[in-house]
């Protein structure tokens, strides 16, 4: 079980969650998180659609951590593999562009 952690001011405070529902399955979390049965711990650009919406509420905003995204180092771009370029295109793409590969 991973822990939540918030940071603010220097601070970071890491707790784990415990409950009826834990899940890593992130559209199993959003619909939870939506349907009111507890709170969602992600990343905003996965859940600002439900935010805009108003089907879920900020909570401590305060302590959000800024993402600026995944890295990733790939020593030449000339000789990339064919499944890596394609990893990389994928992840350069904004969150809300990208379809659920699920589906």
């Amino acid at each position: 079980m991973l822990h939540w952690e918030f940071e603010r001011n220097g601070k970071t405070i890491r707790i784990t969650p415990s409950g009826p529902l834990i899940t890593n399955q992130v559209d199993l979390e959003l619909g939870a998180a939506i349907d009111g049965l507890g709170i969602i711990y992600g990343f905003e650009a996965r859940i600002a659609p439900a935010l805009k919406d108003g089907k879920l509420q900020p909570l401590l905003k305060d302590w959000w951590q800024n993402f600026s995204g995944p890295l990733l180092y790939y020593p030449s771009r000339r000789h990339m593999p064919a499944r890596l370029r394609a990893f990389v295109d994928y992840i350069k793409k904004p969150a809300a562009s990208v379809e659920n590969i699920d589906s």
